[in-house]
């Protein structure tokens, strides 16, 4: 175990008033987030984050928070608290799946969007209606241009290649070629090409780190849990799942993952326990 000064790295989807799987409600999300600027955390920006992680120098009380995936509730509802509480995140985007026409409204502006669950945000990928679902680019601009979230990659189409491609050299070529144009996305988007990833249903293998690595990607992100420290290797950089719980809970979590000895000795136990 590494009793290094332990950095968490939060792992969020949606922040929706519709309650289910991997959502935070708007009521906890903004209290978890009240908790963070109320007690001196700090929320790093991506490239602050980097920039640890370079140094190998980590503060006490620094964390990131990041979302997967680009949903429109990450407008409507995530970048209002953020904004009011002076805090950053991350979204890692399919950029394939972020469209293009004018801000939606967001919570405090005129009557917000209907938000879909996450079962029917899959359910209108699935059938091609990504915009009511998701992210458009004209709400990551401005986003970005407000400081509340970094845009990075979470693959141009969110494939799972090792599931549909049994040749290896034909998924490798797939591969290689959803992530470059993810990165090539974000460059003509938002004019920077981008050194982060996060893989879809955080699978990956030798080779999917070795086509990453080839693509420009210095950073992977997956969903193995843990909390990052400085001896951390950047091709796994393990995530916490940040659930649908009240300030008291996430206090409790945050003052485990926090601290250096507690945190590597409660989350040994976690991964000692694969029923927990």
């Amino acid at each position: 175990m590494s009793f290094g000064q332990p950095l968490p790295v939060l792992m969020y989807h949606h922040v929706s008033p519709k309650p289910g799987l991997i959502t935070c409600s708007p009521e906890n999300f903004r209290a978890q987030m009240a908790w963070l600027a109320k007690t001196g955390w700090k929320t790093l920006s991506t490239a602050e984050f980097e920039a640890v992680l370079k140094t190998g120098d980590i503060p006490k009380k620094s964390v990131l928070v990041t979302f997967d995936d680009g949903y429109l509730d990450n407008w409507v509802y995530a970048h209002p608290v953020l904004q009011e509480f002076g805090q950053r995140a991350t979204i890692f985007l399919i950029t394939g799946w972020i469209g293009d026409g004018p801000c939606r409204a967001h919570a405090g502006q005129a009557v917000v969007p209907d938000v879909p669950t996450h079962k029917q945000a899959m359910a209108a990928a699935a059938d091609g209606k990504l915009d009511d679902a998701f992210l458009r680019w004209s709400e990551v601009e401005l986003m970005r241009n407000a400081g509340t979230f970094d845009f990075h990659s979470h693959t141009h189409s969110h494939t799972r290649w090792d599931r549909r491609i049994d040749d290896q050299t034909t998924r490798d070529t797939a591969l290689a070629d959803d992530l470059n144009a993810s990165r090539a996305t974000l460059a003509a988007r938002l004019g920077t090409a981008s050194p982060h990833l996060c893989w879809p249903q955080g699978y990956f293998d030798t080779a999917y780190q070795r086509l990453a690595k080839e693509a420009g990607f210095t950073h992977l992100y997956t969903t193995e849990p843990g909390v990052v420290r400085a001896d951390v290797e950047l091709a796994r950089l393990p995530r916490l799942v940040a659930k649908d719980k009240p300030a008291a809970w996430f206090a409790r979590r945050m003052g485990i993952y926090g601290r250096p000895l507690l945190s590597a000795l409660y989350l040994g136990l976690k991964s000692g326990n694969p029923g927990h």
